[in-house]
């Protein structure tokens, strides 16, 4: 695919800018400032990487959400990442350690 390929990325790059669009506190923005990619270019790999049905669902559900677009999120809310998110460590959620 042309944006892959126009930003070198790999496989686990692909996938974790995924697995961020996929979160609905993860705003695009995030995702330029860590791959380069603009959110158009999202949306592209994601409707390349997803079905069809579900990259429409996803696509309605991220439309206009202010936790997607950090200009229209309110005042004060500069994180990236949903506090209760698990840390993830090579594209795979680590396991709690006790």
């Amino acid at each position: 695919m042309n944006v892959i390929k126009k930003h070198g990325l790999s496989d686990a790059d692909v996938d974790r800018i995924v697995e961020m669009a996929w979160e609905d506190r993860t705003p695009f923005d995030a995702i330029e400032a860590q791959f380069g990619v603009k959110e158009a270019e999202v949306i592209k790999i994601m409707k390349h990487e997803m079905r069809l049905n579900n990259w429409k669902k996803w696509r309605a559900r991220v439309q206009g959400r202010k936790t997607k677009h950090a200009k229209l999120r309110t005042e004060g809310v500069d994180r990236h990442k949903s506090k209760a998110q698990k840390a993830i460590t090579k594209n795979r959620i680590s396991k709690k350690k006790y």
